[in-house]
């Protein structure tokens, strides 16, 4: 059986050769692992191949995982999914960056429940790039505001964005995407100095993400297996 430090390097490998396609000069590109509804103990196996940043999507499962993995100083915790009004408060406290903020009022609750002990939070524009009904995520329209709000809050720091495109099989389709949210990315780089992040790719769609100028990807199903 196939080891996770294994799959990890798999996956590091493919996002190097995917660097070397693009011809970005300079281009660095981080490993999220998405271990949402995988058990502490493969976090824990990753962490120990040297995996460092791990993704979660449900906030109470996500919050018992942190606490199994106190021992682990080291680790950051970004959180991906949905944020509920009702869960933004733990969602403030126990995650290092949350990549999924997609309106002004949960910025609002996050930067005000923020523990005042705790670092800035590192925060991430969601934005629904391909307009979807089914996705969370603000039109590109909303970035503007969204980011100006972001960026003057005291206990935020707008980090860039993040989004989650229609699925496709076609190398174009995936690039076009990921183009629109490139764009953005440059708009907002040129106007915050904090802005250095770029999330976008998964398992399924990585080289066309990095082609796209991608700074980090979020990969699951590749590193853990199949979804639980």
């Amino acid at each position: 059986m196939i080891t996770i430090a294994e799959r990890l390097k798999i996956a590091y490998d493919r996002i190097a050769k995917a660097i070397k396609n693009s011809h970005i000069l300079g281009q660095k590109v981080a490993l999220l692992a998405v271990s949402k509804t995988k058990p502490s103990t493969l976090i824990r196996e990753a962490y120990q191949a040297g995996q460092r940043q791990f993704g979660e999507s449900y906030v109470q499962e996500a919050v018992d995982k942190i606490a199994e993995l106190s021992d682990l100083s080291d680790i950051e915790w970004h959180f991906i999914g949905p944020i509920q009004s009702n869960k933004s408060a733990q969602v403030a406290a126990h995650f290092d960056w949350v990549q999924s903020v997609d309106r002004i009022k949960i910025a609002r609750r996050l930067n005000d429940q923020r523990p005042s002990e705790r670092a800035k939070l590192n925060v991430l524009i969601q934005v629904n790039i391909d307009d979807e009904q089914s996705k969370s995520g603000c039109s590109l329209s909303e970035v503007d505001a969204l980011a100006q709000y972001i960026a003057t809050s005291d206990n935020l720091v707008l980090r860039g964005v993040m989004a989650i495109p229609k699925k496709s099989d076609s190398l174009n389709e995936q690039q076009h995407s990921f183009a629109k949210l490139q764009t953005c990315f440059n708009q907002l780089k040129s106007q915050y100095d904090s802005i250095d992040t770029l999330s976008m790719g998964m398992s399924n769609d990585v080289e066309a993400a990095i082609s796209q100028g991608s700074t980090m990807v979020r990969i699951g199903t590749d590193i853990f297996g199949p979804r639980n």
